[in-house]
């Protein structure tokens, strides 16, 4: 039997890692009870395969930062590594818990199972959780015929402001002791790797430097897998992991339009809707997850090679800009988004490989891992949506549009990079002679091609367009067309 344990609300942070325009804090603070500040370090999602140690760094360095913000309110982030419901189970020792706030997570099928879990949890409990919308993202939609006037309002409403007290906190002594009944999380993490590291002051810099100077060429090298690392804005991770919200950024960015920078700026604002338009897409049609939106894309059958898939994942096709594009990510967490289109695109149209045995190493990769980014885009990559244009990269020419010079892949696959620039850009051209007088062998020094790209590209190109005049495919187009745009086609550009 509990006696007098004293009534708190709980902040449970997921992926809205900032104390600045939250409304779960907001609604915590606007009662008359102190709060917690809680990140549970779930097992279950740690082990899931779609994710890897480099997002929980860039988490705990998140934690960090909200950390060294909270010391002169004398408090902290409760850090511990349990499943949730094992966590306020254990929380209910020491408090009474009234209510939980957190926000409304468009994840995996995997964080919607433990939220309906957690649901239960608290029904059978007698404790309420408030769950806010996420950014403008709206659960529940049947279509979206005002959804981009709702997502406008929302990103010119203002922010929330949020008045922190050390008063309205659990204190730090008392977090120390709640943590010994817990397995804690060390959140020292290594800051000498390449990847972004986490955490609301970062963010401010990345933006800050954007919208001073690094916009100035971002339409110009938004393509360009070497020049975009520093004309894009670089706040992907930031906005994936809450850092940062994109109200946040959207009305940083509208108040840094001028004459001069509104061609940058105003396509860089086009993304943002562009990002909440794909969660939301995902947020309505969860099984995009594991299969194809259009349902008639369940026809396409594709033998697996384990050969294939494993030289796409390693860099090793043959084909330099999609090594040097798998090498970078793997190394930094970050590539532009054409490169990212066109790895796909190469695994699932060239090697025609199903883009679900593309989907957990990509994720794994990507340091910015967003479902509802991530699966929608797949799928469009792949070519299987029935509503977006097939388009078939063809890396060569990419490559020699996009890294004129070949700098990017002089950088990332250095194998080649003594060679003249156009056998960097197409080794696979090299004569026995050539060969010779560069002191390079073809399969010795850098592999052969694993395919004939041009077969390749015929052959999927054949096959998906015949199968988008197949009568399912045209039906589901119909239905997602529907479903997923609006009747009078209103821009995704209102106001901006």
């Amino acid at each position: 039997m509990h006696i007098n344990r004293e009534e708190i609300n709980v902040v449970w942070f997921k992926r809205d890692l900032r104390l600045e325009d939250n409304e779960a804090i907001y609604n915590a603070f606007d009662s008359n009870k102190r709060t917690l500040f809680l990140y549970v370090l779930e097992p279950s999602l740690i082990s899931d395969e779609h994710y890897d140690n480099r997002h929980w760094n860039f988490i705990k360095q998140s934690i960090e930062d909200l950390n060294d913000r909270l010391k002169k309110y004398n408090s902290k982030i409760l850090t511990v590594e349990t499943e949730v419901v094992t966590a306020f189970n254990q929380l209910a020792t020491t408090y009474k818990i009234n209510t939980v706030f957190s926000h409304q997570e468009t994840g995996l099928l995997l964080t919607f199972n433990r939220d309906k879990e957690f649901k239960r949890y608290c029904r059978n409990n007698t404790i309420d959780w408030i769950e806010n919308n996420n950014n403008g993202v709206l659960r529940g939609l049947l279509n979206r015929e005002d959804w981009f006037e709702k997502w406008d309002n929302y990103m010119y409403a203002s922010q929330i402001k949020i008045n922190i007290s050390a008063n309205k906190l659990i204190n730090i002594n008392e977090i120390e002791a709640i943590e010994k009944l817990f397995r804690t999380v060390n959140l020292e993490t290594n800051k000498k790797t390449p990847f972004q590291k986490g955490g609301s002051k970062l963010a401010w810099r990345y933006a800050d430097s954007f919208f001073k100077t690094r916009h100035e060429k971002y339409m110009s090298n938004i393509s360009k897998p070497l020049l975009a690392r520093e004309s894009c804005s670089r706040l992907s991770p930031y906005i994936a992991w809450g850092n940062v919200s994109i109200r946040q950024i959207f009305q940083e960015a509208v108040n840094n339009t001028t004459d001069s920078n509104k061609k940058h700026i105003s396509a860089f604002i086009s993304r943002l809707r562009w990002q909440a338009h794909f969660i939301q897409k995902f947020e309505m049609e969860h099984s995009m997850e594991n299969e194809s939106i259009n349902k008639g894309y369940l026809k396409l059958k594709k033998s697996i090679s384990k050969k294939y898939q494993e030289a796409w994942k390693d860099g090793t096709t043959g084909f330099p800009i999609i090594d040097a594009c798998m090498r970078c990510l793997k190394e930094t967490g970050y590539i532009n988004f054409r490169m990212r289109a066109m790895l796909v695109s190469f695994f699932t149209h060239i090697l025609w490989q199903p883009w679900q045995h593309a989907s957990q190493h990509l994720s794994q990769l990507f340091l910015d891992f967003e479902p509802g980014i991530h699966f929608p885009q797949l799928q469009m990559s792949a070519g299987e949506t029935g509503i977006n244009l097939l388009r078939i990269y063809n890396p060569i020419k990419n490559s020699l549009k996009h890294d004129e010079d070949a700098t990017f892949i002089k950088k990332w696959v250095p194998e080649l990079k003594e060679l003249p620039t156009p056998f960097i850009h197409e080794p696979y051209l090299m004569t026995p002679l050539d060969q010779q007088f560069n002191n390079f062998e073809l399969g010795i020094h850098y592999p052969k091609p694993i395919v004939d790209i041009k077969t390749a590209r015929k052959n999927a190109s054949d096959i998906l367009w015949k199968l988008k005049k197949d009568k399912t495919v045209q039906e589901e187009s119909y239905r997602i067309l529907k479903r997923h745009t609006v009747s009078n086609k209103k821009s995704l550009f209102t106001k901006g």
